[in-house]
C-alpha cells in the first residue's frame, strides 16, 4: 500500500512540477522581454555579472522626478512633520532651518512676491549673504526626493513615506509656502510646485541638458585647451590667487559669509598676519584628547563628524570642549552618546545614537581621558 501510494506521490508531483515549471517559463519569458537590451548589453562583457531583474531594478529605482513620476501615494502634515524635523533633523539643521557655520541653511532669503512671480530677487543681489536650500531649488520633488534617499545624514532612507511628507511640509510652511495646518499628499503636490518660490528660475540655455527635451540641444564639450602662456603655478591642485589679486580687497580671511560653510584665505601681507602660537604656548594641557586611530574610525564610521569637531564648535561643540567639561566622567559621556539629549550645549537637540555600547563606551572613555 505504502508502495502504490509513494509512486502515486511522485506521479502527482511530478505533474505539479511540470505545470509549475511551464507556468514558470512562460511568466519568465515575459518577464524578459524588457531585459532584453540590458542582456544584449551584457554580452559584451561575457562572464561579468548579469542584467538586472525587473524586482531589482524597481528596488533602486525610487528617485522622483519633475512631473511627479516616481512619487508614492501618500500623505503628511506640517505639524507632525515639527516633531519629526526636532527628533531627527534639527541638531544639523537647526529648529527653523537656519542651520549654522557648517551646514547651508535651507530657509530663509524669499519673500511672498517671490511665490507669486517664482523667481527670488535676492539671487540677483551681489550683497546678499549666501544662499539658502529654499532660494534656489525650483522644484518641489527634488526636496522629496532629497530627503527620502538621504536624510538623516546619519540614517538614511530610514524615513517613512509619512515622514518625508511631514517634514517637507514643514519645511514648507517655514517659508510660507503653504500654511502651518498644511497636509502635503500626492494629490495636491503639483499645486505646492506652483507657489516655489524659484520655480521660474532654473535655466536650460545652457546647453548641458541631456536627450532632447529642449529642442536637441547639443553640450559644449568639445574645447580643447590652449597649452600656452599658462601661469606657472607648479603642480599643486588647488585654488588660489596671484599674488597682486591676493590683497586686493582686503584680507579675505576676515570677510567670511554670515551664512553656510563658506571660508576666506587669510591673505594679509606678511607683516600683518598674526604670529602663530610658540611651542610653548601650543602645548597640550593636561587631559588633552590623545591621538587614537580607532576612535577616529568611530568617529568616522557613526557619523560623529558630521556635527562635531576636535578643536571648533560646528553643529554640536568640540570635541576639547567636551573633554575639559566631563574629565573622569566615561560612564555619563556614554550614556548621554545612547540617549542624545539637549540644553547643555545649547538649543539644537543631539539625537539618540544606535551604536553598540561597547563602542559608546570607548569614545566616552576617550573624551573622558579615562584609560
Amino acid at each position: 500500500m505504502s508502495s502504490w501510494v509513494n509512486k502515486a506521490s511522485k506521479a502527482v508531483l511530478a505533474a505539479a512540477m511540470g505545470g509549475l515549471l511551464a507556468f514558470s517559463g512562460t511568466a519568465l519569458a515575459q518577464k524578459a522581454q524588457p531585459q532584453k537590451a540590458a542582456a544584449k548589453e551584457a554580452v559584451s562583457f561575457p562572464g561579468i555579472g548579469r542584467p538586472a531583474t525587473d524586482l531589482e531594478v524597481a528596488k533602486w529605482n525610487i528617485d522622483v522626478r519633475p512631473d511627479f513620476e516616481g512619487l508614492p501615494p501618500g500623505s503628511g502634515s506640517a505639524e507632525k512633520g515639527m516633531d519629526v524635523w526636532e527628533t531627527k533633523c534639527a541638531h544639523c539643521h537647526g529648529i527653523f532651518g537656519e542651520s549654522n557655520e557648517f551646514f547651508t541653511p535651507l530657509i530663509g532669503g524669499t519673500t511672498k512676491e517671490d511665490i507669486e512671480t517664482g523667481r527670488v530677487a535676492n539671487l540677483q543681489r551681489t550683497d546678499y549673504p549666501g544662499r539658502t536650500a529654499i532660494m534656489k531649488v525650483p522644484t518641489v520633488s527634488t526636496l522629496w526626493d532629497y530627503i527620502n534617499r538621504a536624510m538623516p545624514w546619519t540614517e538614511p532612507k530610514s524615513l517613512s513615506t509619512e515622514e518625508v511628507y511631514s517634514v517637507l511640509a514643514y519645511l514648507l510652511s517655514m517659508a510660507d509656502i503653504v500654511p502651518d495646518d498644511f497636509v502635503l499628499s500626492d494629490k495636491n503636490i503639483a499645486e505646492v510646485q506652483e507657489r516655489m518660490p524659484n520655480r521660474n528660475g532654473m535655466s536650460t540655455a545652457h546647453a548641458m541638458w541631456p536627450g532632447k527635451e529642449f529642442g536637441g540641444t547639443k553640450a559644449d564639450v568639445a574645447n580643447t585647451l590652449c597649452m600656452k602662456d599658462c601661469s606657472p603655478t607648479g603642480m599643486a591642485v588647488s585654488s588660489t590667487l596671484p599674488d597682486h589679486a591676493l590683497n586686493a580687497h582686503g584680507n579675505l580671511e576676515e570677510q567670511n559669509r554670515l551664512v553656510g560653510p563658506q571660508r576666506g584665505l587669510n591673505t594679509a601681507p606678511e607683516g600683518e598676519k598674526k604670529p602663530e602660537a610658540s611651542k610653548e604656548e601650543a602645548k597640550p594641557a593636561a587631559g588633552a584628547l590623545a591621538d587614537d586611530a580607532a576612535i577616529t574610525g568611530m568617529l568616522s564610521k557613526y557619523a560623529c563628524t558630521a556635527c562635531h569637531s576636535v578643536d571648533k564648535k560646528l553643529v554640536g561643540p568640540a570635541y576639547k570642549d567636551v573633554a575639559q567639561k566631563y574629565q573622569g566622567q566615561a560612564e555619563y559621556l556614554a550614556g548621554k552618546i545612547k540617549s542624545g539629549g539637549t540644553g547643555v550645549w545649547g538649543p539644537i537637540p543631539m539625537p539618540a545614537q544606535t551604536l553598540p555600547d561597547a563602542d559608546a563606551q570607548q569614545i566616552a572613555n576617550w573624551l573622558a581621558g579615562v584609560q
